[in-house]
């Protein structure tokens, strides 16, 4: 017999879709009935969106799950999995909602799958308020390995704000376990990448970009390996990545070009996150930190990282974990420093 379902208060906290995302995935992973209520109930728009409607319906897909009250505005959801079943799916948003906070709720769970799962998704790979396809395949992802979980990320087209219409691919292999992760120092700066991309516009958009950035970061007496990408998408759309490799881990930030913004102006948005981080002394930078407190807690051993900022987007995370696992973590806000003794989570 199931136990009772956990009822989750989406109004928690930061009360937006991660507590749904990390919610679901960890109900998939243990096999626990949730009921989510006052989903992004501190939104401006509450409930689900179409994004967040695609992660319940492809979990749901993919755990065989009873569902009720799936569909977009709704504002409670009950979630009822009853086991992983590794395959090939595909998953279409319909928007430029985000295909990385898809990801972000699919790939925990396809990791311990009991052969290597494929999924494709379409909707936006480089939108506002999520983390862009770069980001995931060249900071989470090499992370991630480290740690025992093995995704391949591949981009087949780019999709913007307000059309959409990218598409991504993602093999996820499943884990022998995962591996604690210990990142309180950062090391030396090594090198930095920038990446400069545009779709469907001017040729000098993405070339500003770039020689902003090469400007910004002169001072630091390292010269950049810089790149200009021309996109493949159905939309418009500019952005910027800066990846930095230290010594002991990579950093990653993002801008995204917007109608009536300079594209000097995009540069400097990614230029000055990265030059913050910089400053601060941080192992890893927060995106970062909201994604790996999960895997965490399910790896075997003591975790812990420094980043340059506890957010209430990780504390609201952290909370949802806790309640669905049997997990405390540590919190030294004034430091930076969250750590966690995992459960070396298997599957029954």
């Amino acid at each position: 017999m199931k136990s009772a379902e956990v009822i989750i208060d989406g109004r928690h906290g930061e009360g937006g879709g991660q507590i749904l995302r990390t919610g679901l995935a960890l109900s998939s992973l243990r096999g626990q009935p949730v009921i989510i209520d006052h989903i992004r109930a501190n939104r401006k728009t509450p409930g689900l969106r179409p994004q967040h409607l695609v992660a319940v319906n492809a979990l749901a897909t993919i755990t065989g799950a009873r569902v009720e009250g799936a569909r977009v505005g709704s504002t409670e959801l009950l979630f009822d999995p009853v086991g992983i079943k590794a395959g090939t799916y595909r998953f279409h948003i319909g928007t430029a909602g985000s295909i990385g906070l898809v990801l972000q709720a699919l790939i925990p769970v396809l990791l311990f799958g009991n052969e290597p799962s494929h999924v494709e998704i379409t909707g936006g790979t480089h939108v506002p308020w999520s983390p862009p396809f770069h980001y995931l395949q060249s900071v989470f992802s090499p992370v991630l390995k480290a740690m025992g979980g093995q995704v391949h990320l591949e981009i087949t087209k780019w999709g913007w704000y307000p059309k959409g219409g990218g598409a991504v691919r993602a093999s996820v292999h499943p884990t022998g376990g995962l591996k604690a992760i210990r990142s309180t120092h950062r090391g030396r700066l090594q090198a930095i990448q920038v990446c400069s991309a545009a779709s469907n516009l001017p040729p000098h958009i993405a070339e500003r970009q770039r020689d902003q950035a090469l400007t910004r970061l002169a001072y630091l007496g390292i010269t950049p390996h810089s790149s200009i990408e021309n996109a493949p998408s159905p939309g418009q759309g500019t952005a910027l990545f800066l990846l930095a490799h230290f010594e002991g881990i990579v950093a990653g930030f993002t801008s995204l070009g917007t109608r009536g913004k300079r594209a000097e102006a995009v540069a400097d948005d990614a230029c000055d996150e990265f030059i913050g981080f910089l400053d601060a002394g941080a192992a890893i930078d927060r995106h970062l930190a909201d994604q790996l407190v999960l895997y965490m807690a399910l790896a075997e051993g003591y975790s812990t990282f420094l980043t340059e900022k506890i957010t209430e987007h990780l504390l609201t995370n952290i909370w949802v974990i806790e309640r669905l696992l049997p997990v405390t973590f540590a919190i030294e806000e004034e430091v930076g420093k969250i750590g966690v003794q995992g459960l070396n989570f298997a599957l029954a």
